[in-house]
């Protein structure tokens, strides 16, 4: 299913959204930083950015299980309804990620190669299946693995400077964490497989038109000047779609993801019934009266 894409000019309150909400990372992590801010109507939004900007984020075993790790914390949280949302990110200014970490991967024989392949599929997924919403906050370069892991999540901010791509076939394999079904589902099957076959590199601009982007980030002249800035503001704007969004009605915005996940008029009906019987409910409608602001308790 194809995405709307919408071009976004980030501005100063954005910046000092960044400056002024920034969390401290509460769980650090060798490969991965976890962080949270707080959310609209009570919980949290959850921050998880990929930290080995020396390997341009290649994708480890030891990023692959501190991630496992990090998404499991989150799938806790979110039944519990504290975390409401999740952002995937990077701590480097150039780089989401460059993919899969080919120099640990040349060490591997054939049935290693096998076991780390079926462990990042297994991953993936879990991302993917997420019951909650979650963003890719891809500022720089991401490649093969790195596209793949953007493409499992609900939605996707790119910075003006963004680069994307699935270059696969250029090392005489094909994308295999979920690239040559998540893309077609998100481009359609011509983008597809233009990328794909031709494994070449596309620009943010271009993602945005073909729908591979939710949101575009233009920050003028710093694009090409302060890639340091770029992502800040680009994370502004990610934390911003998340605050849009956590701002619904908690129990609704699951119900519609899940309705989302199976795209058919049964699946609607389930989840709307769902909604029919909730405090958030009666609270809206009870808002709209008294002309006032919604005060969502998830229930």
């Amino acid at each position: 299913m194809k995405t709307t894409t919408t071009t976004t000019t980030t501005t100063a309150a954005a910046a000092a959204m960044v400056a002024t909400e920034e969390p401290e990372s509460i769980q650090p992590c060798p490969a991965i930083r976890y962080s949270i801010v707080e959310a609209p109507h009570g919980g949290q939004i959850a921050i998880i950015e990929l930290n080995r900007p020396r390997a341009s984020n290649a994708i480890s075993r030891q990023l692959l299980r501190e991630l496992d790790r990090e998404l499991d914390w989150v799938y806790v949280k979110a039944n519990q309804s504290q975390v409401r949302a999740v952002i995937i990110a990077s701590t480097s200014d150039n780089v989401f990620c460059a993919g899969a970490d080919l120099k640990e991967r040349s060490n591997m024989g054939g049935d290693e190669t096998m076991d780390f392949l079926t462990e990042l599929r297994r991953v993936f997924s879990k991302l993917a299946s997420l019951p909650i919403p979650s963003i890719a906050c891809v500022s720089g370069l991401a490649l093969g693995g790195g596209l793949e892991l953007a493409l499992c999540c609900h939605l996707r901010v790119f910075s003006g400077h963004a680069v994307v791509g699935l270059p696969e076939t250029k090392l005489a394999i094909i994308p295999g964490a979920g690239g040559t079904h998540r893309l077609p589902r998100v481009v359609g099957p011509s983008h597809a497989l233009d990328m794909i076959l031709t494994g070449r590199r596309v620009k943010a601009v271009e993602a945005a038109q073909m729908g591979l982007c939710n949101r575009l980030v233009f920050s003028g002249e710093m694009d090409c000047a302060d890639p340091g800035a770029v992502r800040r503001l680009t994370l502004a704007n990610a934390l911003s779609l998340a605050h849009d969004i956590c701002a619904g009605g908690p129990v609704a915005v699951r119900a519609a993801l899940s309705a989302l996940a199976m795209a058919n008029e049964e699946a609607e009906n389930a989840a709307y019934s769902s909604v029919l019987g909730t405090s958030d409910r009666a609270e809206a409608l009870h808002a709209f009266q008294a002309k006032r602001s919604p005060q969502y308790l998830g229930i």
